[in-house]
C-alpha cells in the first residue's frame, strides 16, 4: 500500500499493524507509549506508518472516547503578546502545562475579550476547563461566561467566591514582611510602586485605594500600608522594567521630597526604580533602599541582588492544573494559599541620616 493521496482513505492503525506484521494492539502502544516494546518492533511499526502516510491516532476519536476536548483554556486580562514578558507568568504556565499533561490535555490561551470578534473565546472555544489568571475587571465577566457553560474553573491570584478553587499567595503578609524589614532599618519616608490598579490602568499616582480592582495589587499595597500608613503609591501600567523606570522618575523628581525607600510590587518594577535612582544621582542602597517581589532572575541587574519576596510561581501553576484534574474527575478541588520567602539582598540598607 502506498502513502495516502489527497482524497483517498486515511490509513488506520490496523493498516499499519498489517504492514508491519504485528497485532493492532502492539502497533497502538508504539504510538501511545503506555507499554514498552522492543526497539526492533517500534522501528518496524514506525517504518510501516511512514510508508502508509499514517501520522498517528486521530485526536478527534480520542476526544470522543474520553468525552473531552483535551483543551484547558487559560484566560488573561492583558494582551497575550505582553503576558509572557513577565517571567512569573512563564513559570506559572510551565507548572500548569506539566500538571495537565497526564490528562492528555493542552492549553489554549485566551483573552477575556477577543478584540476582533473572530478568534476563539470563552463562549465559543471547546474547553474541558478554564483557568483564570487574576479575577478582576473584565475577568469577572469571563467567570460568569464559564459558569454559564458549566465548565470547571480555577482562579490563580483572584477571588471568585467560595465555590471556585483559588490558587493564591500570602500577598499581604509577605509585603508586610518586606516593609517591616525597611522599618527596622530606620526608614520612615517610603513610596510604593504598585502593579496596575484595574483593567486598562494608565500609570499614575494612586489617590484612593478604593479605585484598585486587582486583588494582588490591593493586598500587597495593604501589607505596605500596615507598616507605613502614610506611604504614597504610584500605580504602574504593568510589571515591566520600563514601567518601574517611569514610576521612579516621578518619585525621585523632587529632590526635597524623595523617599529613603521604595517598595515595588514586582522585581521588574524594582529594577526600573533602581535605574531611575541612578539617573537621579542616588546610590542604592546608601541613599535609597529598594525592595521587589517575585524572586525571579532579572537580566542586567548586577551588581545588585534584590531584597525581595520569593514566590513559588511554578508551584502555583502546577496546583491550578492539579485542581483542574480533580474537577474533571468529579472530585473536590481545594483552594491553596502559598507562602512567600523573604530574601535579603544588597538593595536595602539603614536609612540615611
Amino acid at each position: 500500500m502506498s502513502p495516502q493521496d489527497p482524497g483517498t482513505r486515511r490509513a488506520t492503525i490496523s493498516d499499519v499493524a498489517r504492514e508491519a506484521g504485528v497485532s493492532p494492539s502492539t502497533a497502538s502502544v508504539v504510538f501511545s507509549g503506555k507499554t514498552p516494546v522492543s526497539d526492533a518492533t517500534r522501528q518496524r511499526v514506525l517504518d510501516a506508518a511512514a510508508e502508509l502516510g499514517y501520522t498517528g491516532p486521530d485526536p478527534r476519536a480520542a476526544s470522543l472516547r474520553r468525552g473531552r476536548s483535551g483543551i484547558v483554556g487559560v484566560v488573561f486580562e492583558e494582551h497575550l503578546r505582553t503576558a509572557f514578558l513577565d517571567p512569573v507568568k512563564t513559570l506559572m504556565m510551565d507548572g500548569l502545562a506539566d500538571a495537565v499533561a497526564p490528562l492528555g490535555a493542552g492549553l489554549l490561551l485566551l483573552r477575556d475579550h477577543e478584540p476582533t470578534g473572530t478568534g476563539p473565546s470563552l463562549t465559543t472555544a471547546t474547553l474541558d476547563a478554564a483557568v483564570l489568571v487574576g479575577c478582576s475587571g473584565f475577568l469577572r465577566e469571563s467567570l460568569a461566561a464559564v459558569k454559564a457553560r458549566g465548565i470547571p474553573v480555577v482562579v490563580i491570584e483572584g477571588d471568585a467566591g467560595d465555590d471556585v478553587p483559588r490558587i493564591g499567595l500570602d500577598n499581604r503578609e509577605a509585603q508586610r514582611q518586606a516593609a517591616s524589614h525597611l522599618r527596622a532599618l530606620g526608614h520612615r519616608d517610603v513610596a510604593v510602586v504598585t502593579l496596575p490598579a484595574r483593567a486598562g490602568w494608565e500609570r499614575g499616582w494612586l489617590r484612593d485605594d478604593t479605585a484598585i480592582a486587582v486583588d494582588v495589587t490591593r493586598e500587597r499595597l495593604a501589607g505596605a500600608l500596615d507598616v507605613f500608613p502614610d506611604a504614597v503609591a504610584y500605580g504602574a501600567a504593568g510589571s515591566f522594567i520600563d514601567e518601574g523606570l517611569a514610576a521612579g522618575r516621578e518619585i525621585f523628581a523632587d529632590p526635597e521630597r524623595r523617599p529613603t525607600a521604595v517598595i515595588a510590587q514586582s522585581d521588574l518594577l524594582a529594577a526600573g526604580v533602581i535605574r531611575a535612582a541612578e539617573e537621579a544621582g542616588l546610590r542604592v542602597p546608601e541613599d535609597v533602599s529598594v525592595t521587589g517581589f517575585d524572586g525571579i532572575v532579572v537580566d542586567g541587574l548586577a551588581p545588585y541582588e534584590l531584597t525581595t519576596l520569593v514566590q513559588p510561581a511554578t508551584d502555583k501553576g502546577r496546583a491550578a492544573g492539579t485542581a483542574v484534574a480533580a474537577m474533571l474527575e468529579g472530585t473536590p478541588a481545594a483552594s491553596i494559599r502559598f507562602t512567600c520567602t523573604f530574601r535579603e539582598g544588597n538593595t536595602t540598607a539603614p536609612a540615611p541620616a
